[in-house]
């Protein structure tokens, strides 16, 4: 599976959050270490504010703050919330119709490929992040 740009800017973010002791991340500080650029990186912010994992705090001392317990928050979440998952359930093949009715030539091999991926975006928090101990499931 391939992520989009959105989704592993997200990703990226969430990370690096989780991963920092600061307790409130500003937008120019995100930019500059995680080189994002800086309107990708408010919209995408606006976001994840809308969806409830982040919060921003106005004023001199503001930022963003996760808003959420990063055991809570999974990768399905994510990635639901910047972009849609439904992206991911397309035909490998790049077919508009393609349905176990009615097949393209990869569908039966994929099918159980993208349950996978799909079960461990569901299963895997934000939280793994941390310290980069994904359970198995």
């Amino acid at each position: 599976m391939r992520l989009s740009k959105t989704s592993e800017y997200a990703l990226r973010v969430l990370s690096y959050m989780v991963n920092s002791d600061q307790q409130v991340f500003t937008a120019k500080k995100l930019v500059e270490t995680l080189d994002v650029p800086d309107k990708y990186l408010r919209r995408l912010m606006t976001d994840m504010s809308k969806k409830g994992f982040i919060r921003s705090i106005q004023g001199r001392i503001g930022g963003y703050v996760l808003a959420k317990s990063a055991d809570t928050l999974f990768l399905i979440d994510v990635i639901d919330a910047v972009e849609g998952i439904e992206k991911y359930n397309g035909c490998i093949m790049g077919h508009d119709k393609c349905s176990d009715s009615n097949p393209c030539s990869l569908h039966k091999s994929y099918i159980p490929l993208r349950k996978q991926e799909l079960e461990f975006l569901s299963k895997t928090s934000i939280s793994t992040l941390k310290d980069g101990t994904i359970r198995k499931f």
